[in-house]
């Protein structure tokens, strides 16, 4: 580039060039199998800690870590362990080169999967990979199969790590791609302990959002990406999915509002928190609990819901419908106190957390848009409301309701009293 007086000369032959080698170098559009994103800004700033690992970093974006180095040895205990119980002196060390081949022939897909460049040598993130994965298999086989655990296990004995792990591994950012878990997995089973990986998984946080117990048996899962994909497909698929329809967009009144219009709000018994139900004047709500990852939990779903290209908006969905509900303090006394909430949190920190859970957050199409409009035509209706008046003036208590039947006695009598003295 070159200045003459006011003007500036550009070499736009150099620049075009410049600018096709930049278009015909780069993939623009990244791979297709990229399902593991930098959480964006946007949502990261809702609060950061729901989003970085507490104290274990699994897979190579938070490897490395100085807060993480600590709880790198756990890693290398679990899998000395597994190769110890599952081959002999003699064959460990073909056993090690087994599962680092097992991963090497999948070390450039695996790389596909994260949408920021992995810095790493092949060598690098192959180690990186079969001993995060090899960690995760044997916790979750742990927690399955306590005669596993080794009576000094630095997780199961200590009651932080544990609590650490649910945190860690379900976020976004913290995940190795589910085809290097089912190599190692495969690679690594045992005749005696044969549950499939997806059951396992599925047990190991099956009380991360509802007290109903977890199946014993689930359905396949077709193209699951990583933990956090695992967890939501497992969520829709249990789920008794509703024709959703764009069109339909309306809010759902708070559980105040509902109560006040005669709705009745009903603990639901199905295994997906995602089935919320409505007729009758009766609202079914799976219970849900509301713990210390559930914050990260719903966080990094909506996050994936998010990013991932093509992706239904289900957990997304949700956060907005129990967004609606709660509002207000009084709001969330009335879930919990029809147990549809399990808090154990501050009530008050409840009613800002789901306030704010779906902010920054993006429907193409809301999955309770019926739902939604079939409850705020029930409300629309007068009989119902003036029922719902009545029996909480009238009949709210046993005290209440017996001077309101003395009172109909009362004026049952003077009128009968009235109808003797004008025949008279």
């Amino acid at each position: 580039m070159a200045v003459t007086g006011d003007s500036v000369t550009i070499n736009t032959e150099g620049l075009a060039s410049s600018l096709i080698e930049d278009t015909e170098s780069h993939d623009l559009l990244g791979s297709r199998k990229c399902c593991i994103f930098k959480i964006p800004n946007l949502l990261y700033r809702q609060n950061e800690t729901a989003f970085i690992p507490d104290a274990f970093s699994l897979g190579p974006i938070h490897h490395g870590h100085p807060n993480m180095r600590s709880t790198e040895k756990f890693k290398v205990m679990y899998l000395h362990g597994l190769i110890t119980r599952i081959s002999s002196p003699d064959t460990r060390k073909k056993r090690v080169i087994d599962l680092v081949n097992s991963i090497k022939d999948v070390e450039r897909e695996a790389r596909e999967y994260y949408a920021e460049p992995i810095e790493y040598t092949p060598e690098e993130f192959v180690k990186i990979l079969v001993l995060d994965g090899c960690f995760i298999i044997e916790l979750f086989r742990k927690k399955a199969y306590e005669e596993l655990r080794e009576q000094d296990d630095p997780i199961f004995s200590t009651s932080c790590m544990l609590q650490f792990l649910y945190h860690d591994l379900i976020l976004l950012e913290n995940q190795v791609p589910w085809i290097v878990l089912e190599r190692l997995f495969n690679a690594t089973i045992q005749q005696t302990y044969n549950d499939a990986l997806l059951l396992l998984a599925i047990r190991f946080f099956g009380s991360t959002f509802s007290p109903i117990p977890p199946p014993t048996t689930i359905l396949p899962l077709e193209g699951v990406k990583h933990i956090v994909d695992l967890l939501r497909k497992w969520l829709v698929s249990s789920s008794k999915e509703e024709e959703s329809n764009s069109e339909y967009w309306e809010v759902m009144p708070s559980a105040t509002a509902l109560v006040e219009a005669g709705i009745k709000l009903v603990k639901g018994t199905s295994e997906s928190i995602l089935d919320v139900e409505f007729n009758d004047g009766i609202l079914k709500i799976p219970p849900l609990f509301s713990q210390e990852t559930t914050e990260t939990v719903f966080r990094n779903l909506i996050c994936f819901e998010q990013c991932y290209p093509n992706c239904e908006s289900r957990l997304s969905s949700y956060a907005v419908l129990i967004g609606n509900l709660i509002n207000t303090r009084k709001d969330m006394d009335i879930l919990c106190e029809n147990e549809i909430i399990d808090s154990w949190l501050n009530r008050k920190d409840a009613v800002q957390f789901f306030n704010k859970l779906y902010h920054y957050s993006y429907l193409k199409t809301f999955y309770y848009g019926r739902l939604c409009k079939k409850v705020n035509g029930y409300c629309q209706r007068r009989w119902p409301r003036w029922r719902a008046v009545l029996v909480r003036n009238y009949f709210n208590t046993p005290w209440a309701m017996l001077s309101t039947l003395a009172a109909i006695i009362l004026l049952i009598l003077s009128f009968l009293q009235t109808l003797y003295t004008m025949k008279r």
